[in-house]
């Protein structure tokens, strides 16, 4: 294993995950940097807040995180993001996510370009591109990244096939879960029924090297150098899986910028995602010696 510290980026939404009795910070890119942060690399994190409570509130959280602060704007006319969770009786989610929030306006900036160019990677989701402002800033960013890894994240009807297609053919790394592969492969016309086979045909479509689909319970499969894993999942308690799937991405990211051995990346990427789901909310504490422990005490398929 390499001492190397990795830097990367994150763009798009922060805000509060609002459920029936409590709130929780959250959102896609702030859960992975917060990961990231949490297994040794260096991050940052691209987005915008309302100048309310609940934005200076946010920037509290994520500099007390050790997360770079810098290249987050503070917007007058747009509120902090905010997020109605509904789970259902197998604590999976589904979302009310309140438009226009300030994310959707994030701004071109010289420390947005430069702190991108400086980095190895820069992960982007598909909601924070829902509002032109913030989809062109990410346009601008993309053309400077060194590494672009594309986080699906399809929340309905916060998309069009034509901004997917073409942040997938901006991107090096994509992730996608198994209902938006089949969905996004639908669209670019495939005649394939397997997995594998659809993995290959948005590789190419796309000119991506690198995609990974998770598959819920059932562990994750990553398509690395010309190459398939698999990981078959942990069985666990199910609380929440609000996060599980940030965690899975960011320590699969950190996996393969640090180790390089791609099946132990996704073996453990599986396993502290797993550990997220039987905990409540987005970013528990975990530590490496905690992941080890559960991969060891439990059944692992790969």
């Amino acid at each position: 294993m390499t001492d190397r510290k990795i830097k990367g980026v994150c763009f798009g939404e922060i805000l509060f995950d609002v459920f029936l009795e409590h709130k929780k910070i959250g959102g896609a890119p702030l859960n992975v940097a917060s990961r990231i942060k949490s297994l040794g690399g260096s991050i940052s994190i691209i987005s915008a807040v309302g100048s309310n409570s609940n934005g200076r509130e946010l920037i509290e959280y994520i500099k007390n995180l050790g997360i770079n602060i810098k290249t987050i704007q503070v917007k007058n006319d747009y509120p902090t993001g905010l997020v109605n969770v509904i789970l259902n009786e197998k604590g999976n989610a589904s979302y009310d996510i309140h438009y226009p929030s300030a994310w959707d306006k994030i701004e071109p900036s010289v420390s947005n370009t430069s702190i991108v160019e400086e980095a190895d990677f820069l992960v982007y989701g598909s909601l924070a591109s829902r509002d032109a402002v913030s989809r062109n800033t990410l346009k601008q960013l993309l053309e400077v990244s060194n590494y672009k890894i594309f986080d699906v994240n399809l929340r309905v009807p916060h998309y069009t096939q034509k901004t997917l297609i073409d942040l997938m053919n901006a991107a090096n790394f994509i992730k996608f879960n198994d209902d938006e592969l089949f969905e996004i492969a639908g669209y670019l016309k495939s005649t394939h029924k397997s997995l594998e086979q659809n993995i290959k045909f948005i590789a190419k479509e796309t000119n991506t090297d690198a995609i990974c689909v998770t598959l819920g319970s059932h562990g994750a499969i990553l398509y690395w150098e010309n190459k398939f894993y698999h990981n078959c999942g942990f069985k666990v308690k199910v609380i929440d899986t609000v996060g599980s799937g940030d965690s899975f991405l960011a320590t699969l990211i950190y996996k393969l910028f640090t180790d390089k051995d791609a099946q132990m990346a996704i073996n453990f990427a599986c396993a502290v995602g797993a550990i997220v789901a039987q905990s409540e909310g987005a970013n528990p504490i975990i530590s490496e010696e905690e992941v080890l422990n559960f991969i060891g005490g439990d059944t692992l398929s790969s």
